[in-house]
């Protein structure tokens, strides 16, 4: 009996790769073959072989690695990637014996649908962010929030009305930065074919943001599969599954936990506030 196959394709980016690096994981203790595809000229993610996760890594060069504008390198993106793709699942058929029956993408990237439909295969959308900050780029997709802001506050039917504190950085900023135009544009056009999707798959559970949840389920069927964190911090149903395993920086794990330590119980405030944050 031939095993299912699946392609996971996350955007080059710590905080995209984490969350779908551990679905990888999950699909894979169900007992289908998956391959995780990085896009990335980062040494650190020179692997083959995460767990029962194979892992390929395809050079593709940064926006600051290739020296050119955001816009420039998001159609060079989608070009290396579109070509690569369909080398690397004719390829994969030949050296695995079995074939890919479907791509699971990042939601950044909703041009990989047109490829796995040109391909004959199965396709899902995979929104890393919360439901939350998903419904307000939805908004914005759907002409029902207009950009420049026009009034304040936003009300949505749900969840509650927003201030311009609550949005995006993206939307907030838009005319203090002039990149966040292509950031905004990247991240809108992830609802460019939302209903076409075979499935949708978004980075959060129900009980965190129940209101938000049910909104987008609202517009068509969506499945919540978070939190998208390693098994040892969750159902311990993995083995040895006690880090991502792929990093684009070099962690310092044991100075954080050593830190922590040294710290009495509630006292200490996480923030994260991503990857390509610079403060």
């Amino acid at each position: 009996m031939s095993k299912s196959h699946v392609l996971v394709i996350p955007y080059p980016a710590q905080g995209h790769i984490n969350p779908m690096i551990q679905f990888s994981k999950r699909l894979a203790s169900k007992g289908l073959q998956v391959t995780a595809v990085i896009f990335s000229s980062q040494a650190l993610l020179k692997h083959t072989q995460l767990g029962s996760v194979g892992v390929v890594t395809i050079d593709c060069q940064s926006h600051e690695e290739a020296k050119i504008s955001i816009d420039d390198y998001l159609k060079q993106f989608q070009a290396t990637v579109t070509l690569k793709l369909r080398e690397l699942v004719a390829e994969l058929k030949n050296s695995s014996g079995y074939p890919i029956c479907c791509l699971v993408y990042d939601s950044l990237m909703p041009w990989v649908l047109e490829t796995a439909r040109q391909l004959g295969l199965s396709a899902a959308s995979f929104f890393t962010q919360s439901c939350a900050v998903d419904t307000v780029y939805y908004h914005i997709h759907e002409g029902q929030l207009k950009i420049p802001l026009e009034k304040l506050p936003l009300t949505f039917s749900r969840p509650p009305a927003l201030e311009i504190t609550d949005l995006p950085s993206f939307v907030q900023g838009l005319e203090s930065k002039s990149e966040y135009s292509s950031l905004l544009n990247l991240v809108v056009s992830q609802f460019s074919n939302f209903r076409e999707a075979d499935w949708i798959f978004v980075n959060t559970f129900n009980t965190l943001e129940e209101e938000a949840v049910n909104w987008l389920a609202s517009q068509r069927s969506i499945k919540p599969i978070g939190p998208t964190i390693p098994s040892v911090y969750l159902d311990r149903q993995l083995e040895d599954d006690r880090e991502y395993g792929l990093s684009l920086f070099k962690p310092n794990l044991d100075g954080c936990k050593e830190w922590l330590d040294s710290k009495e119980t509630g006292l200490v405030v996480y923030v994260s506030y991503g990857s390509m944050a610079a403060l």
